[in-house]
């Protein structure tokens, strides 16, 4: 025994034995090896390998809110703290709780292990039943913060400051949730919300980096197709912007883009309403012919700058060209026996470049709004700038007029609205298409007297 004690002591100088006298290294990982952590529990009696199984289970359930940079951070300090007591328990002898009962260190951390795993999957599967009963692809998401990316917003006291969220959520259809109040990426306060489409939201906030100016914040949904939509709408705006540093040529310039939580969010100077709102807030009074004039030069100006940039916008509308001050007077017009509104100043801009294609890019087969699309793109013959030049001419009739050049839902009943307006589509155009299911014999296959045919009859009146 005396000699097994001299070589004991003789090694204990060069090789590090402190585990055979009690005395562990407490220098730990951030993690622990998943070979070692298996095996950890294998050698534990009461933890047995169905309730191992059952863990990975909930585990490979849960995989989307597992990979989230919260789950592991939390899931690493936890096993970190569960390895550095099994360390530290795993050779005492025993312990005295505060019953006055006494327990092994082992039996100690089976239980604490025990505790720490049926916590989380109570957790798991209450998040799972809460969102079984939704059959939407789009759920309702909750983003946690970091705790450093908190402080780092709110100032490093690691209080909450105003507006602070303790988690993000969107609702079922991607929409991010909000309030007055809130704060983004700790520089922009939300004020109210000023439109919504099935992108997202634009919401009116201030700016504290600028002495809380305002500004219009374009705010996507957390859904992938728009997510994509709106980083090529970001490119775009870019290289508008590199083009165009002041703005002379009348499309909308993008102050600063970000994203949050998943939500791509676009900041924009703050515009009055487009020529549409207006129109509609007016009753459908239409514009004066000076008016109509002024803004349709300034539309035109604004796409010439874009073809000439080889850009097709390919989504003209009156919804998407804006004021840049929607100021009105008011006038009691006797004939009409009403008030009427007229707009003070029509400077404009155009906004919504999530369409816009360059030349060299791949181009969608269908484009445009159904009222401002042209005859190339329903015949399905290809399009370019000239598709954008159609939509301007629907979109100043429709100023003008008051009402929609092409009101209908239906490809045929389109087509047959433009030839009673302009005339017979030409044959060259015809005889290309791939929509010969809408001709017979090179014309187009439209039954005039039918109550489809009356109806384009009553409300399309040809030119002169």
């Amino acid at each position: 025994m005396e000699v097994l004690t001299s070589i004991l002591s003789s090694c204990r100088r060069h090789i590090n034995l402190d585990f055979l006298w009690e005395k562990t290294n407490h220098t730990h990982l951030n993690t622990m090896p998943r070979v070692r952590r298996k095996r950890s529990y294998s050698n534990e009696s009461e933890y047995r390998e169905d309730d191992f199984k059952r863990h990975k289970r909930h585990h490979d359930n849960q995989i989307g809110y597992f990979d989230s940079p919260h789950h592991r951070s939390r899931s690493n300090d936890r096993r970190a703290r569960n390895r550095r007591h099994y360390e530290e328990n795993l050779h005492s002898p025993c312990y005295n709780t505060s019953s006055g009962t006494t327990v092994t260190g082992n039996q100690q951390h089976r239980d604490h292990y025990r505790h720490n795993t049926e916590s989380t999957v109570n957790t798991e599967s209450s998040t799972q039943h809460r969102h079984s009963g939704s059959r939407r692809r789009h759920r309702r998401r909750r983003h946690h913060r970091h705790t450093y990316s908190s402080k780092r917003e709110h100032g490093e006291s690691g209080g909450v400051g105003r507006g602070e969220e303790k988690s993000i959520e969107d609702d079922e259809d991607g929409h991010l949730i909000y309030r007055a109040g809130d704060m983004l990426q700790a520089r922009y306060e939300i004020v109210k919300t000023l439109g919504e489409g099935t992108f997202g939201k634009v919401v009116e906030c201030k700016d504290i980096h600028k002495g809380s100016n305002r500004l219009a914040l374009k705010i996507i949904k957390n859904v992938d197709k728009y997510r994509e939509a709106a980083k090529l709408e970001i490119n775009v705006l870019e290289k508008l912007r590199e083009r165009d540093p002041v703005g002379k040529y009348l499309c909308v310039q993008m102050l600063d883009w970000f994203d949050y939580h998943g939500h791509m969010c676009i900041a924009f100077d703050m515009l009055g309403l487009s020529v549409f709102d207006f129109l509609k807030e007016n009753n459908y009074v239409p514009y004066s012919l000076e008016q109509v004039r002024h803004i349709s030069y300034q539309l035109c100006y604004a796409v010439n700058f874009l073809h000439e940039n080889q850009l097709t916008h390919t989504d003209l509308k009156p919804e998407n060209v804006l004021f840049v001050n929607s100021d009105y007077d008011t006038y009691y017009n006797a004939k009409k026996k009403r008030e009427e509104r007229r707009i003070k100043n029509t400077e404009i801009k155009l906004i919504d470049f999530g369409s816009a294609t360059f030349d060299h890019e791949h181009h969608s087969t269908i484009v445009s709004t159904r009222h401002y699309r042209a005859p190339e793109v329903i015949l399905e013959l290809g399009w370019s700038q000239p598709c954008d030049v159609w939509s301007i001419g629907c979109i100043m009739f429709e100023l003008y007029t008051g009402y929609t050049l092409f009101q209908t839902h239906d490809n045929k009943e389109h087509l047959a609205m433009m030839e009673r307006i302009l005339g017979t589509l030409p044959y060259r155009m015809t005889k290309k298409s791939k929509k010969q299911k809408y001709f017979y014999r090179g014309c187009l296959d439209w039954d005039e007297k039918s109550s489809a045919g009356r109806y384009v009859r009553d409300t399309c009146k040809p030119l002169r």
